[in-house]
């Protein structure tokens, strides 16, 4: 395996609490990453158990299958979207399962790759596709969208309160030349916003909610994560229970309404009436989660 940094999975104990794991049971990763979660998953599920890892990013799933090698069949991952989770499952013969994880967001394995443009840590072209094949790349958003469809991006995908300010110099800037690498958007960005206020509103990186609403864009992220969830539960089995960690509002808030609207319709109990948040060690030991939330539902 590269000499590289694999992702910290997040919450990971309590995780593995709430999917009530046992030998035999059948578990899907929907975000499969680099197998942070799984690895500790399969585990606890043999023996007679079985782990279904998706993701769309094919080189995370290289690196997963590498690391989940020893547990062989016991492991099946797939390239895939999981709003295809009905889907990709039915193709495997597989029509219900006993748990399913959704870890939303991106990895720091896909951020230290500066040829990804997910950070602007580094200069790397203005990319940010989950999926390699996807035919929309944050160039293309950036470069051809008008100016009121990008401030829309910016306050839809990333609650930017300068997405006004920051759309018209990306138009103005991209008039001289395209915009094509991570650090000439993010320095767009910290232009755009007025100098007295890029400490006193800013504790991150003032392009931190830009990058996050292309991202989000160019990904379908928030498009596809209700039809996504409502789809995982359709497949679970009675008792069977489906966590979900978001790391900001609009992903919280979609899961927070999935959930209270197929409690309504009687599918499911939530058994995290709050969302639960790491505990103040993990987030010492990991900075990056903590912005991180956890809701839980169990399938009637």
């Amino acid at each position: 395996m590269p000499n590289i940094k694999i992702h910290t999975p997040v919450m990971s104990g309590e995780v593995l609490d709430y999917l009530d794991l046992k030998p035999g049971k059948t578990i899907v990763d929907a975000t499969e990453g680099t197998a942070g979660h799984s690895l500790a998953i399969i585990e606890r599920i043999l023996p007679g158990g079985g782990l279904i890892g998706i993701d769309r990013d094919e080189t995370s799933l290289v690196v997963a299958r590498e690391r989940l090698s020893k547990f062989g069949s016991a492991c099946r991952l797939i390239h895939g979207n999981f709003v295809d989770i009905d889907t990709l499952l039915e193709n495997m013969g597989v029509r219900s399962v006993d748990g399913i994880l959704f870890d939303l967001g991106i990895s720091s394995f896909q951020l230290q790759d500066v040829s990804r443009g997910f950070s602007f840590q580094g200069d790397g072209p203005l990319d940010m596709r989950m999926d390699k094949d996807s035919y929309i790349s944050a160039y293309d958003l950036v470069n051809n969208l008008n100016e009121e469809e990008l401030s829309t991006l910016l306050w839809n995908f990333g609650e930017e309160r300068w997405h006004n300010r920051i759309a018209r110099l990306i138009v103005q800037e991209r008039e001289k030349e395209p915009i094509t690498t991570t650090l000439q958007l993010a320095n767009i960005v910290a232009r755009s916003i007025p100098s007295r206020y890029r400490h006193r509103f800013y504790r991150i990186h003032p392009a931190t909610r830009t990058f996050q609403a292309v991202r989000i864009a160019v990904n379908r992220e928030l498009e596809i994560l209700e039809e996504a969830v409502n789809k995982a539960i359709a497949i679970l089995n009675k008792k069977a229970r489906i966590c979900v960690i978001s790391f900001h509002s609009l992903e919280d808030r979609i899961i927070k309404f999935a959930f209270r609207k197929a409690e309504s319709d009687g599918l499911i109990n939530i058994l995290t009436p709050k969302p639960l948040t790491p505990a103040a060690r993990e987030v010492e030991s990991n900075p990056a989660s903590r912005s991180s939330k956890l809701r839980v539902a169990e399938r009637v």
